[in-house]
């Protein structure tokens, strides 16, 4: 009887570990056939990236779809090629290299770029590029059915057809129609998500003056 149930618990082992070692490598042959540049995330409420819910630290990856729940919000930091911020009930497309960033629009919503790298965002109304060499922060707002920019820094060209308009700081404009009756509330530059972001990166950086002061 003993033998039958050391006999019988080897084999469930058995069964686990051929279970475990395949989606190990599904994982890690996924992970190294990424190549360039990736994202760190920080979320704020219900997030997914690629269909699969997500939580702050995780690895964001090129042609990433982010999506966000209503309340929620995600911060996808790239490094030197800067930040992009999905905003509540938003559904976009991440592309990226170490040439620039590019963005989709995939359903109404609304991004914050800020980024002193090439980026494109397209939506159904046309395309958004940055021109300005230095710092450009800008929001992208697609919930009215429209296409609305608003430049904070830096200088974006609107193009949408055969029209092409050039957005300064402090400017806005929009392409397409907007639905009937729509109206968006006041759009500021600080998110939840940014918020907390902004927070951890204060932190990290402090965390080192620590250590160098206990070490004294």
């Amino acid at each position: 009887m003993i033998n039958h149930l050391r006999n019988y618990r080897l084999l469930l082992c058995s069964v686990a570990v051929g279970l475990i070692v395949p989606m190990t490598a599904v994982i890690t042959s996924a992970q190294q056939g990424q190549s360039g540049p990736t994202g760190d995330l920080s979320v704020v409420g219900e997030v997914s990236v690629n269909g699969t819910s997500a939580i702050s630290g995780a690895t964001v990856f090129s042609d990433s779809t982010v999506t966000t729940a209503k309340g929620s919000s995600a911060v996808v930091s790239l490094g030197k090629l800067g930040r992009i911020e999905v905003l509540p009930e938003s559904n976009v497309r991440l592309t990226f290299a170490n040439a620039g960033v590019a963005l989709s629009m995939l359903d109404a919503g609304r991004v914050r770029v800020s980024s002193s790298s090439g980026v494109t965002t397209t939506t159904n109304d046309g395309r958004i590029t940055t021109k300005a060499r230095g710092k450009n922060e800008f929001v992208v707002d697609t919930r009215c059915g429209d296409t609305l920019v608003v430049v904070k820094k830096g200088r974006v060209e609107l193009r949408a057809g055969n029209s092409v308009k050039q957005i300064a700081a402090g400017g806005q404009d929009t392409a397409g129609q907007s639905r009937p009756g729509c109206t968006r509330k006041r759009m500021g530059f600080t998110s939840r998500a940014s918020t907390r972001y902004a927070s951890q990166q204060r932190i990290a950086s402090v965390r080192p003056d620590l250590s160098r002061a206990r070490g004294q």
